[in-house]
């Protein structure tokens, strides 16, 4: 098989799929202990998008997220142990505790923050763009978000004055193909899509298969050497698929709003099994070096937990402190 990037950078990014995986997967593990006491949106099977994307990022750039983004945060070198002390509420958290899942930071990786409000960090991110122009910076701000904001009105005026203005913004669209428990069919007409609307706009578009790390990573290439050279916005939209319930550690797909059939088929398409298998194929994978991988990540997770549960919970006095009024 023709692998498009060298062995080595498909093993970098294979390596950020399999730590998003996981990390997820052992949060979804601890959450019924009830320890963790907010909403986590994870984001099993769909780890290509954030590696491949993050990967092609330099230092000075910016990145925005939505609800799901704890493989945005990771795969772009947030602090883990920050992450999860965040999750328990603690106030070491990246939030001090008082955000929990959806509301991440790091800015020491340039991870500006993620927002519960669908769609509430495209204008975000736009005007961060639109700063790093104006002072005329090398920067190029990518902003993560699903299908379902593709059919907020803020998208639509982000993706107009983006445009507008020719802003170094790329926009990521994560088409895992259903808002909560609805799919697109009965959210949008036939036809319609995210690369449609934005070149209505006129935008660039880029596309890939979402579970094709690499096709991921050379898509995010070519967008992020397009939006710095001056050449305007991007929109990158990839089709993949989240395994997990919307929001929780459980499996749903016995709800009714989708398949296991359907299910299957996409997990047949593993992004993280996929990298594995090309990797093994080219003898640059074998089996002690993801033994040592699994064990590191393993460690990782067990000193971040540890932290995270011994660390104390914010103090009273500070429960009107950080509050925007």
């Amino acid at each position: 098989m023709k692998i498009p990037i060298p062995p080595d950078q498909l093993k970098q990014l294979f390596v950020s799929m399999l730590r998003i995986r996981r990390i997820e997967e052992a949060i979804a593990a601890a959450y019924p202990d009830q320890e963790m006491r907010c909403p986590v949106h994870l984001c099993v099977g769909q780890e290509a998008v954030a590696a491949g994307v993050c990967a092609a990022l330099t230092p000075q750039d910016a990145i925005y997220s939505g609800h799901r983004a704890h493989g945005h945060f990771l795969a772009a070198g947030g602090d883990l142990k920050a992450f999860l002390a965040e999750i328990y509420g603690k106030a070491t958290g990246c939030c001090r505790g008082k955000g929990g899942s959806m509301h991440l930071v790091d800015l020491s990786v340039g991870f500006m923050g993620s927002t519960p409000i669908v769609g509430g960090t495209l204008p975000l991110a736009v005007g961060h763009a639109l700063g790093a122009k104006m002072q005329n910076l090398s920067t190029v701000v990518v902003v993560f978000f699903g299908d379902g904001a593709t059919e907020e009105g803020v998208f639509h005026e982000s993706l107009d004055y983006a445009q507008l203005r020719q802003l170094p913004v790329v926009f990521v669209c994560e088409n895992n193909l259903y808002s909560v428990y609805s799919h697109l069919d009965v959210r949008q007409a036939p036809g319609r899509s995210a690369t449609q609307v934005a070149r209505g706009h006129g935008i660039h578009c880029l596309g890939a298969d979402g579970n094709d790390v690499a096709a991921v990573h050379l898509r995010a290439l070519e967008a992020i050497d397009h939006a710095r050279s001056g050449k305007g916005p991007v929109l990158l939209e990839f089709e993949t698929y989240r395994w997990l319930e919307h929001c929780g550690p459980s499996y749903d797909n016995h709800i009714g709003y989708r398949t296991e059939a359907e299910f299957l088929e996409w997990r047949a398409r593993c992004p993280v099994a996929r990298a594995q298998s090309r990797l093994e194929e080219l003898g640059a994978l074998s089996v002690s070096d993801l033994a040592s991988l699994e064990e590191a990540i393993a460690r990782e997770w067990g000193d971040a937990l540890a932290f995270a549960q011994a660390s104390p919970f914010p103090s009273e006095d500070t429960l009107s402190s950080h509050v925007y009024a």
